[in-house]
C-alpha cells in the first residue's frame, strides 16, 4: 500500500466550467480577478458604487465582486447578514444571456437558483430574479436579420421553447431602464458573447457582436467599463471597422492586457487572433498601458498612444513601434496600391467547371487550391487586364499555422501570362511580361522574414487579404533582397533584429 496521504481536492465549479469549450465562452476565477485588479481599490470599501454585468453567464464576476465588498465594508456594516444585504440588493446587478444561464448565476451568486428562497444568503428579495434578470427577448427581423445585431432570421427565428439569443442589453434602445429605474452604474463588465450566425457560408459565417455590448455600455456613461472580448478588432474587418476607430481613437481606454493565444485564458477554447481585456477610465484620459502575455507570461508592458500616427489599425507588439517608424521614415511607397482585392477574377475558390488539359477554347491556365486547371477566356468574370501580365499570387488565408515563430503568409507564386486564379489566391504584384527577374527578385522579398513581420503587424487572423499589406515598402526589384540587406538598409538594431526572429521563422520558396 502506498505511504502517500491522499488529498480531497475540491475545485471551484466556475474553474471547472470555465474548462468546458463553448460558444458561449465561460470566465475563469482567476481570469475574472485579474480583470477586476484593474479597478481602484476604494471601491471596494464604497457601499454606494454599483456594479453590473450585462452578459452574466456562471455569475462568477458578481460573485468575486461580492467577495471584495464584502471585506471591503465590514467596518462600516459590521453584521454581515446586513452587509451581504446590501450588497447584494443594492450594489450588485445582472443580465442573464440565457434563461439556464439566470439559475446558474442566481446559484453561484446567491447561492439559491430563486433569489427569494430561504437558501438565499440575501434576505431582502422579494422575487426569485433578485438582481440578476433575464428576459426572452425576441430579434426584430428587417430584410433577414436582425436590426439590433445582424443575427439571421433563418437560424434564430425560433419556437418558444428554444433560446433566441437575442441579448437583452443589446437589444433596447433604453438599457438604462432594464431594471425598471434610470439606473446609474459605476461599473460594467463582464465577457459578451462573441459572435452569431449571420446565415451566410453554407452556416459556417458568423458576424461579430461583442463590440455592441462596449457600445451600449458607454451609453449608460459609468465611471469604469471592464470588458474580455476578441482581440481581432485591433485591425477591423467585418464589421468591426468602425468600432475599432471608436476604440483606437478613445483616450479613456487606460489599459490593455493583450494574449496572443486565447487558451492562456480559456483552456481549450480556440479564439484566432487570441483576446484582451481593457479598461475605460471614463474620467482618466490618455496614453493606454500595453501590457502583452504568451504562455501566461508577462513580456512586454509599454505605455504608447492606441493609435500610431499614420496607422490605421492597433499595433499590438510594443516592440514592433520603433522597427515600423524606421520603416515609415523613408516615406516609400506600400505595396498595397498594387495588391488586388480579393476573388480578382471573379472565379469562387470551388469553381468546378474547368479542364485538366489544356485544348484551343480551353486555353487559360486556373490556379486553384493545390492545383491546376484550364478555362476558357469567357470564362474569366473580371480582372481580364491581369491575364496576359506576368503576376505574382498568394494564398488570402495565410499559413494556418498558431505556432511561434508564425510563417504569416502561404508561400507566394508566379502566375506566368495567359493565366489566371480561383479567389484562393489574391495578386500581390504584376510585372512586365520579360520581368521574370524582378518577379523572383519580389518573391524573394516577400519570403523574407522582414516582409512577413510587417505584415503579422495587421494580420491577427488566418485572412491575408489586401489590407494586411499597408506597413510593407516597395523596393528596387531590380536587385534581389535578403533579411540581412533589409535590416542595413532600415538601420535596425540587434534587439529588433532578435524580435523579428522570435516571431518569424524562415519560408522556403518553391521551385517551379
Amino acid at each position: 500500500m502506498s505511504n502517500s496521504v491522499q488529498v480531497n481536492y475540491n475545485p471551484d465549479v466556475l474553474t471547472c466550467l470555465a474548462n468546458l469549450s463553448n460558444d458561449e465562452v465561460f470566465t475563469p476565477p482567476e481570469l475574472v480577478n485579474q480583470i477586476l485588479n484593474m479597478l481602484p481599490t476604494d471601491l471596494w470599501s464604497s457601499k454606494e458604487a454599483k456594479f453590473l454585468d450585462p452578459v452574466t453567464k456562471s455569475g462568477v464576476f458578481l460573485r468575486e465582486i461580492a467577495k471584495r465588498l464584502n471585506t471591503g465594508l465590514a467596518d462600516e456594516i459590521p453584521d454581515q447578514q446586513a452587509r451581504l444585504n446590501h450588497i447584494f440588493k443594492n450594489q450588485l446587478y445582472g443580465i442573464a444571456i440565457t434563461e439556464l444561464t439566470s439559475l446558474l448565476a442566481r446559484r453561484s451568486v446567491y447561492c439559491a437558483k430563486n433569489a427569494n428562497s430561504a437558501l438565499s444568503i440575501c434576505t431582502e428579495f422579494d422575487d426569485v430574479q433578485g438582481n440578476i434578470l433575464f428576459d426572452r427577448i425576441q430579434h426584430i427581423w428587417q430584410n433577414g436579420k436582425c436590426t439590433y445585431c445582424g443575427a439571421s432570421q433563418e437560424v434564430y427565428d425560433r419556437s418558444n421553447n428554444l433560446e433566441t439569443y437575442a441579448y437583452q442589453f443589446i437589444h433596447s434602445d433604453n438599457p438604462q431602464v432594464i431594471f425598471g429605474i434610470d439606473m446609474k452604474f459605476d461599473v460594467i463588465v463582464g465577457n459578451p458573447p462573441y459572435q452569431l450566425s449571420d446565415g451566410g457560408g453554407a452556416g459556417t459565417s458568423a458576424v461579430p457582436i461583442y463590440h455592441k455590448f462596449m457600445q451600449q455600455a458607454k451609453k449608460l456613461n459609468p465611471r469604469y467599463i471592464s470588458m474580455i472580448i476578441p482581440a481581432r478588432w485591433y485591425s477591423g474587418g467585418k464589421g468591426l471597422d468602425e468600432f475599432r476607430d471608436e476604440m483606437l481613437k478613445d483616450k479613456s481606454i487606460r489599459e490593455i492586457h493583450d494574449y496572443l493565444d486565447a487558451s492562456d485564458c480559456f483552456p481549450n477554447v480556440q479564439i484566432k487572433g487570441g483576446v484582451c481585456y481593457f479598461l475605460w477610465d471614463r474620467d482618466n484620459k490618455g496614453d493606454c498601458k500595453v501590457t502583452s502575455y504568451n504562455k501566461n507570461e508577462i513580456y512586454s508592458v509599454a505605455e504608447r498612444p492606441l493609435l500610431e500616427s499614420g496607422a490605421k489599425v492597433f499595433i499590438r507588439f510594443n516592440e514592433a513601434i520603433s522597427i515600423l517608424n524606421k520603416v515609415k521614415k523613408l516615406n516609400e511607397p506600400s505595396i498595397i496600391d498594387e495588391v488586388s482585392s480579393r476573388k480578382p477574377y471573379g472565379i469562387d475558390s470551388n469553381f468546378k467547371n474547368f479542364r485538366k488539359e489544356k485544348s484551343v477554347e480551353f486555353c487559360i491556365k486556373l490556379y486553384r487550391f493545390g492545383d491546376i486547371g484550364f478555362i476558357s477566356r469567357a470564362q474569366v468574370l473580371k480582372g481580364h487586364e491581369y491575364i496576359d501580365q506576368l503576376k505574382v499570387i498568394i494564398s488570402k488565408a495565410g499559413s494556418g499555422s498558431d505556432a511561434f515563430p508564425h510563417q504569416i503568409l502561404g508561400v507566394p507564386l508566379i502566375s506566368e501570362p495567359n493565366s489566371v486564379s480561383t479567389e484562393t489566391y489574391i495578386i500581390l504584384r504584376t510585372f512586365d511580361n520579360g520581368s521574370i527577374a524582378e518577379a523572383t527578385n519580389f518573391m524573394t522579398y516577400v519570403s523574407t522574414k522582414f516582409f512577413r513581420f510587417l505584415v503579422s503587424l495587421i494580420k491577427n487572423t488566418q485572412n491575408a487579404a489586401k489590407g494586411v499589406y499597408q506597413f510593407v515598402p516597395v523596393q528596387d526589384f531590380n536587385e534581389s533582397w535578403t533579411d540581412e540587406k533589409l535590416y542595413a538598409k532600415y538601420g535596425l538594431e540587434p534587439d529588433e533584429i532578435a524580435f523579428i526572429d522570435s516571431m518569424i521563422r524562415p519560408m522556403e520558396l518553391r521551385n517551379e
